[in-house]
């Protein structure tokens, strides 16, 4: 298995990190991948797959750069840069060292991705501001007209991932968070299933950066920064409004309800506002009413307050599940 060490500083200092590029780069993968994880996977793909193939279509250099940078056993570093961690940086910020690798390293960063064997066609100077021009395409027509939404989400996983923390500790927070990654003690992350050496992280900053598309992957800039990137949680990667018994609209008001039919599992006002496409205002007002009569409690977990049902409140949402 793959693992890190990781001293209790380095633990202590670790945070979640907001990366535009992070989900535009996932969103390529999703795009060179061409299959949904789930049905709002679907609808997105079904909106931008066509452009993306005539985009990349139209020259075989881009498409084959994105299939062996991306596509492999390991992804080309170049491509994925670390994020710094530091404030809120904008994608083009982002990209910048994406454009900016030597022609030298990106084609060694392809032979790694590529198994050692890159192809002719892809033996050329141009690669970097290629794949940057790509990311950027990736970026201005598919992720930016729904980045408010999509970074809404982020933050509410960011939110929930908190929580946990607070609650069972790193072990709660960590082992749910990727596909073969848990905590296994003693300050050993395992990070994946494959057969790699162990890296003593000890020390650097560590960073957790969620997107929206069900992927992720690794990456370090050693011996200073190293980051886990990884899908927001499933309620939350599917983010849009969520089926609400018409009779229970009814009596509610759909927007209550909806709220209602959400808080099944804790959740806090962010994940609400992200989940439902409501305003802070509108959810907290809706939060109020429910807590009035009675179908919803609260409690605080961290900095976070979480919302949940109540008996009442959950027999009420069952009595309408058959409809």
């Amino acid at each position: 298995m793959g693992w890190w060490q990781v001293n209790t500083e380095t633990l202590v200092g670790s945070r979640f990190v907001v990366s535009p590029l992070a989900e535009a780069i996932a969103g390529l993968k999703l795009l060179d991948r061409g299959s949904a994880a789930h049905p709002g996977e679907r609808a997105w793909l079904d909106a931008h797959l066509p452009a993306y193939r005539e985009r990349v279509g139209g020259d075989p250099v881009d498409a084959l750069l994105v299939r062996v940078a991306l596509g492999g056993a390991w992804n080309a570093d170049f491509l994925t840069p670390t994020p710094t961690g530091d404030g809120s940086p904008a994608f083009e910020e982002e990209l910048s060292p994406v454009r900016g690798t030597p022609p030298d390293l990106a084609l060694a960063h392809l032979a790694v991705s590529a198994g050692g064997r890159i192809p002719p066609l892809l033996r050329r100077p141009d690669l970097a501001e290629r794949a940057a021009d790509v990311l950027a395409w990736v970026w201005t027509q598919t992720v930016l007209p729904d980045w408010p939404r999509r970074r809404r989400v982020i933050e509410a996983d960011i939110v929930a991932r908190t929580a946990q923390l607070s609650r069972g500790g790193w072990a709660e927070a960590l082992d749910a968070m990727r596909p073969g990654m848990r905590w296994l003690g003693e300050g050993r992350l395992q990070i994946n299933t494959r057969d790699n050496p162990p890296r003593d992280v000890s020390g650097a900053r560590l960073m957790f950066v969620p997107v929206t598309p069900v992927t992720g992957w690794v990456s370090w800039d050693e011996p200073l920064r190293y980051a886990v990137v990884y899908p927001c949680s499933g309620a939350l990667a599917e983010a849009g409004a969520p089926r609400v018994p018409e009779a229970l609209g009814a009596l509610l008001g759909p927007a209550r309800a909806a709220v209602l039919v959400l808080v099944g599992t804790p959740k806090s006002t962010t994940q609400l506002v992200a989940l439902t496409g409501q305003g802070l205002g509108s959810v907290g007002r809706h939060l109020k009413v429910l807590l009035d009569a009675r179908l919803v409690r609260r409690r605080r977990a961290g900095r976070s307050v979480l919302y949940y049902r109540t008996e009442t409140g959950d027999a009420l949402v069952a009595a309408q599940q058959g409809e």
